[in-house]
């Protein structure tokens, strides 16, 4: 009996064209891989180090400290009537956060290109791992924030409860910056020496150092729609109980959603030339 070769079936694989959603059911059938490459971060990020987690503490320390001195002290930059100490702790440590998950969600393709040729898996986990494993270092910053709002004897209102629309938000920024970053570094290499600089000016584009109201009114929806600004003025009107500042904070909660949804589609799109140009 012979057999012809067009009765042999062929399946044919062809990467899907055009824009493509998030497939959430693959990202949950890979939940384990997500689990343990989180874990796998934090494990790395205090391996081999003396201080361990008090490294976590001591970053944001020095900076408000710096910052108190520089900008508090000598420049005497105003504060709304807030101590420069507090002032500045609750824009540093967000900004801590956002900036460290951004330049490492940036290069996550980058530094782990030898597991993408050899097996199949949703490559959005890797920036989005990188973000979520982040959030380690931010929750033990938040005890030196509360241990400076004790300090000031700054007792927590109900504006406490926005906390998890502002932590969502924090996530949402430097994910949907890191997906395109990501998908673009793999690409151009000159992302990685380009950030170090877009960081330092996104840092001074942001209230920081200086306080959103001293911004003038005619640039205020401009400035507004940065989402860091949302963010940084979040997390004082949440944490001061001094009402909050809305028209500072729904411009960059659009901006950071969009941010976040066009980010997705752009990786999506790149994601099938990932292993050939790795």
């Amino acid at each position: 009996m012979s057999i012809h070769k067009g009765d042999i079936p062929v399946l044919t694989i062809k990467p899907p064209a055009g824009w493509q959603m998030i497939d959430f059911k693959e990202l949950i059938a890979y939940r384990d891989l997500f689990y343990f490459l989180i874990v796998r971060n934090l494990k790395v990020m205090y391996a081999q180090t003396i201080l361990g987690v008090g490294w976590g503490i001591i970053q944001p320390l020095m900076n408000i400290v710096i910052f108190t001195i520089i900008f508090g002290k000598v420049a005497k930059i105003p504060s709304d009537g807030v101590p420069y100490t507090l002032f500045s702790a609750l824009a540093i440590i967000p900004w801590t956060y956002m900036s460290t998950a951004l330049t490492q969600s940036s290069q996550s393709l980058v530094s782990n290109q030898s597991m993408l040729g050899k097996i199949y898996f949703p490559r959005l986990i890797f920036p989005l791992t990188t973000v979520l494993s982040s959030l380690g270092n931010f929750i033990i910053s938040i005890l030196l924030l509360v241990a400076i709002l004790a300090y000031y004897k700054v007792a927590p209102t109900w504006d406490i409860l926005y906390l998890p629309l502002f932590v969502l938000m924090m996530i949402s920024v430097p994910a949907g910056a890191g997906l395109w970053l990501s998908a673009l570094a793999i690409r151009y290499r000159d992302v990685k020496f380009a950030l170090n600089y877009v960081i330092q000016l996104l840092m001074y584009t942001a209230p920081i150092v200086y306080s959103a109201s001293t911004i003038p009114d005619k640039y205020r929806i401009i400035y507004s729609l940065n989402p860091i600004v949302g963010v940084i003025e979040g997390f004082r009107s949440m944490f001061l109980g001094t009402g909050m500042n809305w028209q500072y904070i729904v411009p960059g909660m659009i901006t950071a959603v969009l941010l976040l949804i066009s980010g997705a589609f752009y990786f999506r799109r790149m994601e099938k030339v990932f292993v050939d140009v790795v």
